[in-house]
């Protein structure tokens, strides 16, 4: 469950947080889909090319308070 892409994203976080500070990554597997201002913008793109849930969006920030969980699903609750 996008343990690879949490991965990728840790090994990369330093340099990314340098280039890309404040900004939005998207990766899937062990590439990046791109960088986005904001977190919506990011998801609908994202989804334009990859089902929800196979993909990570994480900030780029410095240090553990970037590490964030938010799920995406097309269930409905009642």
């Amino acid at each position: 469950m996008l343990d690879t892409e949490f991965a990728y994203y840790l090994k990369n976080q330093d340099q990314w947080s340098k280039d890309h500070n404040g900004k939005h990554v998207v990766v899937v597997g062990e590439s990046v889909f791109g960088f986005f201002d904001d977190e919506m913008d990011a998801y609908l793109t994202a989804l334009k090319q990859h089902k929800a849930g196979t993909f990570l969006i994480q900030l780029c920030i410095p240090g553990k308070e970037a590490y964030s969980q938010t799920f995406y699903s097309s269930v409905a609750l009642r």
